[in-house]
């Protein structure tokens, strides 16, 4: 079953610049074979459940080995078992019925 998980991972006690944290993790995402969207606060994934989460550990073990101390993850996922959906397609339905209303 494809899942898609909106991301966000967020570095503590590193201060207020997060941007090299955020390019490593989106590398490993990259590597992971996932479908990736980089959003402002955070990434959107698509792909099975076990490779979805084995880069976000992956991501993990990255920032950590940045130094980072502590780190809080946010995730929402959405599965369904009626068939397979890809983010893009989640936000055409909405756009053609927001088309629909002009």
């Amino acid at each position: 079953m494809k899942i898609i998980v909106e991301f966000t991972l967020v570095p503590v006690g590193v201060g207020v610049s997060l941007s090299p944290y955020v390019a490593a993790c989106e590398r490993v995402l990259q590597q992971a074979g996932l479908e990736v969207r980089l959003n402002p606060n955070g990434t959107t994934l698509a792909g099975d459940w076990e490779t979805v989460f084995k880069a976000i550990e992956a991501c993990h073990g990255v920032v950590h080995g940045m130094g980072c101390p502590r780190i809080h993850t946010v995730l929402t996922i959405n599965s369904r078992s009626d068939r397979d959906q890809t983010p893009a397609q989640k936000l055409e339905s909405v756009e053609a019925l927001l088309h629909a209303g002009n």
